[in-house]
């Protein structure tokens, strides 16, 4: 396998930069937008409305996967939608003091979306072709962590340094302003340290033009129509949109309740407590929960365990209904109870994972793959849309109680897939 032109880059100079640069817009969309727009007064109905349309990128990017084979190499496609990203940065930190600045964040946020899902293409693309397969193995880790800490950086860190310049400014409008300016700069700085870095695979070569777009679309739509021949496709997608069902609904009022006052039935939080209490120590319970849930996979195989582990990934939203009951407001106390189920999320979602990894299995896995991933993100998108809505009908107690009640059609979705026997487990694939 050639693998590149000139001298050989260590997979360590380019590969923990990359999934960093590839997280932290979808952190951004998915997470700090939600977190702004209740500091700036935007009703929970709208932001849950209007930032789970955000996901719809993520849900059809499988479709325009085969035109960015067209045209360009995935290393020119890394650097140009990283710059891309850059300036939609730059775009929200000019629009968010303006009197519009709801509707033109929004779009400027779309279009921000669209240029993540699009790198998400390019830089799996150019994972795969840039390193031997022994090096994809190993570093898979590396990519999945570095992805994580964005996470961290994006909900943690910078929610916090939010809460920090809305203190020393008394602004919201100037804290955000500057958050995103900070990362308008982090992500020129690392298009032009791609633009530097990043190996030139002999693999990697220009797409063949708009010349052969009637062959490959052609060919793409083909394998797309196998994965609905699959046995027990509707089941498969049943379980693919229902799974996440109560998640996705919580996911979107999570931070709007931390941050609401309790005479709205919130708890009151700052913006800096959030940023330590959900974007740093959940998130920390949720990798390690990960972590665990593959190895118990790993260990027992899927079909044993994918009981326990849904259990133990919708039993602890209970830990919402006891924050909203008690409101209590010491942080040590709240970034608990949101480990508790971060962590109970992070087993469960691994069980998620595995099954679309059986679902893909086959000759055309990559894709199929990515298929899973697109219906995942429309699981996540329609839910999240009513959310807001429903719970200022119910308010956060009775939400939260609804939430346990969705948890039924995920349990029903689990009981009807097929899983082999020993699926997953390391001693059945050695």
């Amino acid at each position: 396998m050639m693998v590149s032109a000139g001298r050989a880059r260590s997979p360590w100079a380019w590969v923990p930069t990359l999934y960093f640069a590839q997280g932290i817009p979808y952190v951004v969309v998915m997470t700090l937008s939600v977190i702004m727009y209740k500091n700036l007064g935007i009703d929970n109905t709208d932001i849950a409305l209007y930032t789970s349309w955000l996901y719809m990128p993520w849900v059809i990017k499988p479709l325009w996967s085969p035109l960015m084979e067209l045209f360009g190499t995935k290393r020119a496609w890394i650097v140009a939608l990283q710059f891309a990203v850059g300036a939609a940065l730059a775009c929200v930190a000019l629009t968010i003091p303006g009197p519009d600045f709801f509707r033109m964040t929004l779009a400027v946020l779309w279009l921000m979306a669209f240029s993540s899902a699009s790198h998400d293409i390019a830089a799996d693309g150019f994972y795969m072709l840039a390193l031997p397969e022994h090096n994809q193995a190993a570093f898979v880790g590396v990519r999945s962590a570095f992805y994580r800490l964005a996470n961290i950086g994006g909900q943690g860190g910078l929610v916090y340094l939010a809460g920090v310049l809305q203190e020393r400014t008394g602004s919201m409008q100037t804290a955000w302003s500057v958050v995103f300016y900070v990362l308008t700069a982090l992500f020129v700085a690392m298009a032009l340290f791609h633009w530097r870095m990043l190996p030139r695979p002999l693999s990697d070569t220009r797409g063949p033009g708009a010349g052969k777009a009637r062959d490959l679309v052609h060919e793409f739509f083909a394998v797309f129509g196998t994965f609905f021949k699959k046995p027990g496709i509707l089941v498969v997608l049943g379980f693919l949109l229902l799974y996440r069902f109560p998640e996705a609904q919580l996911l979107k009022l999570a931070t709007p309740f931390l941050l609401d006052k309790p005479e709205l039935g919130g708890l009151g939080l700052s913006t800096k407590a959030v940023g330590i209490a959900y974007g740093t120590v959940g998130l920390l319970a949720l990798t390690c929960g990960g972590l665990l849930g593959g190895w118990i996979i790993s260990r027992f195989g899927l079909k044993r365990v994918v009981w326990p582990l849904v259990l133990l990934m919708h039993v602890p939203n209970a830990v919402f209904v006891f924050l909203a009951l008690a409101q209590p407001q010491d942080v040590v106390i709240v970034s608990a109870a949101l480990a508790v189920e971060q962590f109970g999320y992070g087993l469960g979602f691994t069980a998620y994972m595995m099954y679309m990894i059986l679902v893909a299995d086959g000759p055309h896995k990559t894709a199929h793959y990515a298929i899973c991933t697109g219906f995942m993100a429309l699981g996540m998108m329609l839910p999240g849309m009513w959310s807001g809505w429903l719970q200022q009908q119910l308010g956060y107690l009775s939400f939260f109680v609804w939430v346990m009640l969705a948890t039924l059609p995920s349990f029903a979705m689990v009981a009807l897939i097929k899983i082999p026997e020993g699926f997953g487990k390391k001693a059945e694939q050695e």
